[in-house]
């Protein structure tokens, strides 16, 4: 992970009524890696979509990099979809490997989406009628976030959409399993494939729905061949209760691919992961900034996160 994680921060957020920050309900939220605007985006699409809120903000402290002041984080909410958002600068770039597929109810409401998503961006499939949908539309925008939009009845608005493309293209099947296999309350809802009169390879996946921990995604081999694949701007951050929890998904997830700094770790299918206890957001947002240093700076020093090291680090323990 980039050095921007060892900034000293101030925290507004919200707590519960039992004084423990209670923000986030899913087990797996995307994590968007920004080049230094995240506070623009995130405002460009709370203003887009109609179901939206900021939950928290974390700005940089003494010790920066950035400014003191600015804005580090953001977690906010579009449309019952949970998503992390990071200025943590020019280091990764998003591609169309990973989109999110928004689900409209109405003409009225794809249109304005499509509009407001398409200014300044890169349309890469026009908005119209296909043989699978009434209307549909794929675009890029201008903070470099894919889109698919589409009328229909699905009831998550918002779902991560991974596309296998350049090294991992064929790779769907296989990876949608070893998804599956690792989380709980998980199933494939369906798959479908390329038939030989398709423009795909015949066999690959054009389009699966699966469920991970009840959270629905989508994902599909892309039909032609292309010049990238996943990257590391876009993350899935896995809360994890335990240190069990942490240790099974850092090692089975790591397997075959790469593990590296603070809980961070890419897959043997490109796709990258931050594997995370609940407690280490407690930890790093207590009022408290000598503690709360403490844990960012032991935090720093781990691959795998260790959450007795932490809460030694909080409390000034020294572990043998």
């Amino acid at each position: 992970m980039a050095t921007i994680s060892r900034t000293k921060i101030r925290t507004r957020t919200t707590r519960s009524r039992q004084g423990k920050i209670n923000l986030i309900d899913e087990k797996i939220v995307p994590f968007l890696w920004f080049n230094n605007n995240a506070e623009e985006a995130v405002n460009f699409y709370n203003s887009t979509f109609k179901n939206s809120k900021i939950l928290r903000i974390t700005h940089y402290g003494d010790s920066g990099p950035g400014p003191k002041g600015s804005v580090m984080s953001i977690i906010f909410k579009l449309e019952g979809q949970t998503f992390y958002a990071l200025n943590g600068g020019p280091e990764f770039t998003f591609t169309p490997s990973t989109s999110f597929y928004v689900s409209c109810k109405t003409t009225n409401e794809i249109n304005a989406l499509w509009r407001n998503l398409s200014q300044g961006g890169k349309v890469l499939m026009e908005l119209a009628k296909y043989p699978f949908a009434e209307k549909y539309g794929w675009v890029q925008d201008r903070y470099g976030i894919s889109w698919q939009l589409i009328i229909s009845t699905n009831i998550q608005k918002i779902t991560p959409f991974l596309m296998f493309a350049g090294e991992q293209q064929g790779k769907a099947e296989q990876a949608i399993n070893f998804y599956v296999s690792l989380f709980k309350n998980s199933k494939i809802i369906n798959l479908n494939r390329y038939s030989e009169s398709d423009i795909g390879q015949t066999g690959s996946v054009i389009h699966s729905e699966f469920k991970l921990n009840g959270q629905i995604f989508m994902a599909m081999d892309s039909a032609i061949n292309q010049d990238y694949s996943f990257s590391q701007a876009i993350s899935y951050f896995v809360n994890c209760k335990t240190q069990r929890e942490v240790d099974e998904f850092w090692e089975k997830l790591s397997e075959g691919g790469q593990k590296q700094q603070c809980g961070w770790l890419i897959d043997k299918f490109g796709v990258a992961w931050q594997i995370v206890p609940t407690i280490l957001d407690e930890l790093l947002n207590d009022p408290d900034q000598v503690k709360s240093t403490r844990v960012m700076n032991a935090m720093m020093q781990m691959g795998k996160i260790d959450i007795k090291a932490l809460k030694s680090a909080y409390n000034n323990h020294h572990i043998s």
